[in-house]
């Protein structure tokens, strides 16, 4: 877990994790929260659909999910995160880009059964990197 102030480079990190892991040939990918929702909400017009779209991400030896609830998602996005992370558990490495702390994210996740059992699967055995509140855009700007 990667979180911080906003261009503190929790981005960065986990873009450069996902990077160097598909160099020693994992499968790895890297994905907005954002444009996650999006391929999740186009995913019936596939073929096989939402099934086929859930074994692909659960696939990925390492997920890196930037902007992490950004947005609170809706009870369509709570079901599929639920689904995925459940898939995922204890089999393979999700990495999280998130400008929120732990304790906000409950009432993020909607506060209800689904926010539960998302956090069940997430915080038990996460590692948390705080990547501190410099803004690291702005810091190079003013060296420059």
């Amino acid at each position: 877990m990667f979180q911080g102030f906003t261009g503190s480079g929790k981005s960065y990190l986990g873009s450069a994790l996902a990077k160097q892991a598909c160099q020693h040939r994992y499968r790895a990918h890297y994905i907005r929260m954002p444009d996650l929702e999006e391929s999740w909400a186009t995913a019936p017009d596939k073929p096989a659909g939402k099934e086929k779209w859930l074994r692909k991400y659960a696939a990925f030896t390492l997920l890196v999910i930037d902007e992490w609830l950004l947005d609170p998602p809706d009870d369509h996005v709570r079901s599929m995160l639920l689904e995925l992370l459940e898939r995922r558990y204890d089999t393979t490495s999700t990495v999280f880009c998130t400008q929120y702390p732990k304790k906000d994210w409950h009432q993020r996740l909607g506060s209800g059964v689904h926010a539960d059992a998302i956090m069940d699967r997430i915080v038990h055995n996460t590692i948390w990197i705080e990547t501190g509140g410099t803004n690291m855009r702005e810091h190079v700007a003013n060296t420059a």
